[in-house]
């Protein structure tokens, strides 16, 4: 089997308002050809361009939300969302906080980079100012002492962006990506989400392999057979090659942003190799043991992962003899969207410990429905679970027999009313209680007593043993012989 070079997937990270949104705005408006770009990214959140480099035309996948949880869940677990990526700097801002974290993020997925100084359209845009603002940081560019390459743009008039595709390119072609287009394909997830008509929709990025219908995707403790394929446009395709993104709809659950994906040949298969992924995964699987079990679905976010490994030993207590939890993601920051997301397509809920929420999670969560709880100390989140729980599990009861009599005759009867005489064997009887009628061990009704009566006497409890008279609502029929059980119901 032969391996070919494969397009290059690119993140573009930097600092907020330093421009990444509008340069992938202008490569997506200009780069897609003959097709009509407007509201791509309703459809995925990754899209794909075409660029021409040294006279070939090239295909170039972007991810459009450089900052995406899948990025950071991928170098989590190993893997590299992105092949190489662009740190956009303004040139008229130079280093900023935000571009030394997205830095330390592209270092930690061990990718190469290219640096695009932004916004030198602007009047008091000093490239040569940002480039020292760099040197300051210990970011070292090609001929003032490193080997970081970088590009000059304006996003508004073009200027430079040809070139920054080149400079990507050729970045690209140095490490030398590669795919075996006859394999099954594998990838990563970058999104999923829960649509109402189309159930759990998941955007996948292709690695290696193809992806082709009539196969199965198993991504964690998620499988979908692949019906059919859609490319970043919202167009049907029948296969997906190495590097493009797909979406694919119909998965059992919701995988998260950035695990990792194989395809099988059966559905057999695929469950087969869910249950391998659940047998090695930390967390109970979602599956409630029986009829009277009940699932908690949890989602953790805290504020350093020492945190939450201390709030995985303590709900490890948290136990219920009809209810289990069950953790679907952990992981330290803020409250996102996605978390909302996820705990609405699991029925679960989001647990924050010291961190905040963000505003367009906040809104999301207040407009679904999903409950977010936050705390600050660990045992009151402990004991606040405990209670989630407890609400969660099914409501149990049970009957309690407080009286018990012997009918002795019947005086007369209606559609819905019996008059009888009877004699109390134990226990009590009182106005309203709930009755069942049983007739040789075996019940045959149930009714409600209306009126009682001791000595010609109307009374509300009968409480010792003798003969009295009661009035019966039930559409059963009451003999004489029948016994009647007077019973309450309560919490099991």
């Amino acid at each position: 089997m032969a391996r070919t070079t494969r397009p290059p997937i690119i993140a573009v990270m930097g600092h907020i308002d330093h421009g990444k949104s509008t340069l992938l705005d202008y490569i997506r408006k200009t780069n897609i050809v003959a097709r009509e770009a407007g509201g791509i990214t309703q459809h995925v959140s990754a899209y794909e361009v075409e660029h021409k480099y040294e006279g070939v035309m090239r295909r170039i996948t972007f991810l459009d939300t450089p900052g995406h949880e899948a990025f950071h869940a991928l170098r989590a677990r190993g893997a590299s969302a992105a092949d190489v990526a662009i740190l956009v700097v303004a040139a008229d801002e130079g280093v900023k906080p935000q571009t030394l974290d997205a830095l330390e993020a592209i270092n930690e997925a061990k990718i190469p980079y290219v640096i695009a100084f932004t916004k030198i359209d602007k009047r008091d845009a000093d490239v040569e100012h940002s480039k020292n603002s760099l040197i300051e940081n210990e970011i070292y560019l090609e001929g003032l002492g490193g080997s970081v390459s970088y590009m000059p743009i304006s996003s508004k008039t073009g200027e430079g962006v040809p070139a920054l595709l080149d400079l990507v390119l050729l970045t690209a072609d140095m490490i030398g990506l590669s795919a075996d287009a006859q394999l099954p394909a594998t990838g990563f997830v970058l999104e999923s989400t829960q649509d109402p008509k189309r159930g759990i929709s998941v955007t996948l990025i292709i690695k290696d392999g193809t992806l082709t219908m009539g196969t199965f995707i198993v991504a964690d403790n998620a499988y979908a057979p692949v019906r059919f394929i859609e490319n970043f446009l919202g167009e049907r395709v029948n296969t997906a090659t190495p590097s493009m993104p797909a979406v694919v709809t119909g998965f059992s659950v919701l995988p998260s942003a950035g695990a990792l994906f194989s395809t099988v040949s059966s559905r057999k298969n695929a469950q087969a190799l869910v249950v391998k992924n659940n047998s090695t995964h930390i967390d109970k699987p979602i599956e409630a043991v029986s009829r009277d079990m009940a699932t908690l679905p949890l989602i953790i976010k805290a504020d350093v992962t020492g945190s939450i490994e201390a709030i995985r030993h303590e709900l490890v207590k948290v136990t219920h003899e009809r209810a289990v939890l069950c953790i679907l993601d952990a992981g330290v920051g803020a409250v996102s969207e996605n978390d909302v997301k996820t705990a609405r397509a699991m029925g679960g809920v989001i647990v924050a410990f010291q961190v905040p929420i963000e505003n367009s999670a906040r809104d999301m969560a207040q407009h679904t429905g999903v409950p977010i709880e936050t705390f600050t100390i660990i045992y009151n989140l402990e004991a606040r679970v405990e209670e989630l729980l407890s609400e969660r599990a099914p409501h149990i009861t049970k009957e309690d027999i407080v009286g018990e009599a012997k009918i002795l005759k019947i005086f007369g009867s209606t559609t819905h009313k019996q008059v009888a005489g009877a004699r109390l064997v134990s226990g009590t009887f009182s106005m309203g209680a709930s009755i069942k009628i049983v007739r040789r061990e075996a019940e045959v009704g149930r009714g409600k007593i209306t009126n009682l009566q001791q000595a010609r006497a109307n009374v509300k409890e009968i409480r010792t043993e003798g003969e009295f008279g009661l009035e019966i609502e039930t559409r059963a029929g009451v003999a004489a012989g029948d016994i009647i059980t007077a019973y309450t119901v309560v919490d099991a």
